[in-house]
């Protein structure tokens, strides 16, 4: 790692209060960049560049587009991971119109709309770097507890495709990263409800799901730093001729090309 890979760099996280997105913050600030985040929590210890908002609103984009303004100017590098599921499990049935839209909102939406609002700066200087963090469950969907989820990250994968192809000739690489399963407070979350709805022990749990994901080739899930530092080399220069690509890093999880 060069740890003054992108010194002078301004760039946004979203979702980067906890979890991936944070140490993606990190990440970034090590590399040298001056780092925004957003998100609804505020992290810990308190940052002065954190903007509180909900991006699963169009108000609460807006509102971070124009913090974000006030406090770096332009952004050279934008990285999406706002994201989860609070969708019942049971499958199809047991999702009805709201969860959907909630689930659609806040893992496509948020991206399309951030993006609308701070792409245009970086094609106007004809430059920048978009991250969008989708998953693996876009190839392998968890049918009765994430169905929704995994739709909707396969349509920002798909959304990442078209975008990089859009804006490529004006400067700026669109790229994704597909992660599985990562030791988060978020996955850890899912084990809490898989043991409640189950009745069933955290081991049980994690070796259930475990074996719905068909187990994982390299023993362990992946750590958030890394998968963030994936994402600084995309954000990078060192990923100059990279745009409309998908990063998958699970272990080996996923056994297809």
């Amino acid at each position: 790692m060069n740890s003054n890979d992108l010194h002078g760099r301004r760039a946004v996280v979203a979702g980067g209060s906890k979890g991936t997105g944070l140490a993606t913050a990190r990440r970034l600030r090590a590399g040298g960049a001056q780092v925004v985040t957003i998100a609804r929590t505020p992290p810990e210890p308190a940052d002065p560049l954190f903007v509180r908002a909900d991006l699963s609103t169009p108000e609460g984009t807006a509102s971070a587009a124009a913090a974000v303004g006030d406090l770096i100017g332009a952004t050279d590098m934008l990285v999406h991971v706002t994201g989860g599921s609070r969708a019942p499990a049971g499958g199809y049935g047991a999702l009805d119109d709201e969860a959907w839209a909630e689930e659609l909102t806040l893992n496509l939406l948020a991206a399309v709309r951030l993006d609308r609002a701070l792409i245009p700066g970086m094609t106007a200087r004809g430059s920048g770097a978009v991250v969008h963090v989708t998953s693996i469950q876009r190839r392998m969907p968890l049918h009765d507890s994430t169905l929704a989820y995994a739709a909707a990250k396969s349509a920002l994968a798909t959304y990442s495709k078209g975008l990089a192809n859009e804006v490529a000739a004006k400067g700026v690489r669109v790229n994704s990263v597909a992660p599985g399963f990562i030791r988060t407070d978020g996955a850890e979350h899912l084990l809490a409800r898989r043991m409640s709805e189950g009745g069933i022990t955290r081991e049980a749990a994690l070796d259930d799901l475990m074996k719905v994901l068909g187990g994982i080739p390299l023993g362990r899930p992946a750590e958030p730093e890394e998968v963030a530092e994936v994402i600084a080399f995309l954000a990078s220069d060192r990923a100059s001729a990279v745009t409309g690509a998908e990063y998958v890093i699970d272990g080996g999880t996923v056994r297809t090309l």
